[in-house]
């Protein structure tokens, strides 16, 4: 069975849906067509020219990469910096490239888990979860009907709170109605009041998916005009969100656990400020530039915020009350290109799938 590149990003939208990425982001397909068959897959954390060059070598025609290669729009294709020529170079070679970016970076098994599995980190959860990403739907509908409806919302993406799915609460009642000459009823006549025993429905739902769960509702519902309200919510959603935060299996002293970070994450240096002479036992973490956690991180009780591109005055707002450390944006993040090619592999295993071997990392030490 072939597959074409909208199938892999559909895909990718599911686990990571682009409705979560941040507004200064570009996750999205940025070279090549949906409508192109995919031959082969190249997952890296960065798309650069030698990127593009190696998927050229390797017969790949598909870049999943976390960081786009283009975060604002671009003016002039004529090659003056490696943004132009990166992208010149995939079109000319129809290669696609697709960026999942901070929408993987805000959900509960994106890349604050994988930093976290490596560090055997336990009772992970998102240390800053987002709010105002939740509706509540209520509708009503006849008791014969319930269960078809909550099939059909369930399917389409409500319902799910955390660990728990097919959510719902449900309020028995009696609607009344009267249809004009012009309706079409599935109880009643025309110009005749009307009552039906009804069940209150109420379900929560990704903000993103109320279009597509309140289809599903109007499709199987057996009402010409189906009574329904949509409120949006500002409760925190607690499986998306920024950094991640978890428990060591066993406390670690300071000097340890640095030396077990650097093991873990495969480092050359870490930057931190000073130690405190306390046990790690509570660890945040947060690929990527992650300073603007500093303050979740302490009020949470971590000992030790782990992140990346802090600058010198940031060291300074740590004040004793946890470790703060900078091991690198690339080195927070490079086993994104892991996690990106495990998924991707459980759902499509009949394609080519790659690993980069261009270390795109801007930065040397000596």
């Amino acid at each position: 069975m072939g597959y074409k590149i909208s199938d892999i990003i559909s895909y990718l939208s599911k686990i990571a849906p682009p409705a979560y990425q941040e507004g200064y982001d570009n996750a999205t397909l940025i070279t090549g067509s949906p409508s192109w068959e995919c031959v082969g897959i190249l997952c890296s954390l960065d798309c650069t020219e030698d990127v593009v060059q190696e998927a050229i070598e390797l017969g790949a025609n598909l870049i999943v990469a976390h960081h786009p290669i283009v975060f604002k729009g671009l003016k002039s294709l004529t090659g003056k910096n490696y943004v132009e020529r990166t992208v010149i170079k995939a079109i000319k070679a129809d290669v696609a490239i697709y960026a999942i970016h901070t929408n993987l970076d805000h959900v509960a098994h994106g890349v604050n888990k994988r930093i976290s599995d490596r560090l055997n980190l336990q009772s992970t959860n998102i240390l800053q979860p987002k709010k105002n990403i939740l509706n509540k739907l209520t509708y009503f509908v006849p008791e014969q009907d319930k269960d078809t409806t909550l099939k059909a919302v369930f399917k389409a993406g409500a319902g799910q709170i955390g660990e728990y799915s097919d959510c719902s609460f449900q309020l028995e009642g009696k609607g009344t109605f009267t249809p004009s000459e012009q309706a079409n009823p599935t109880v009643g006549e025309a110009n005749q009041s009307e009552d039906v025993r009804e069940v209150r429905v109420e379900v929560m739902l990704p903000t993103h998916l109320s279009r597509k769960v309140l289809q599903a509702l109007k499709k199987v519902h057996p009402y010409d005009e189906v009574a329904y309200y949509l409120h949006a919510l500002e409760n925190e959603n607690q499986e998306v969100g920024a950094g991640m935060i978890g428990h060591l299996p066993v406390p670690m002293k300071e000097s340890e656990f640095l030396d077990y970070l650097k093991e873990k994450m495969e480092l050359k240096v870490i930057k931190h400020t000073r130690l405190l002479d306390r046990d790690i036992r509570k660890v945040a973490v947060c690929g990527g530039a992650g300073i603007f956690l500093l303050g979740s991180a302490k009020a949470k009780g971590a000992d030790i915020f782990i992140t990346s591109d802090v600058k010198y005055h940031e060291f300074f707002d740590a004040d004793s009350d946890l470790i703060l450390c900078d091991i690198g944006h690339y080195e927070s993040e490079i086993f994104t290109k892991e996690l990106l090619s495990e998924l991707l592999s459980q759902n499509f295993p009949n394609i080519a799938l790659y690993l980069t071997k261009v270390v795109t990392n801007p930065t040397s030490y000596r």
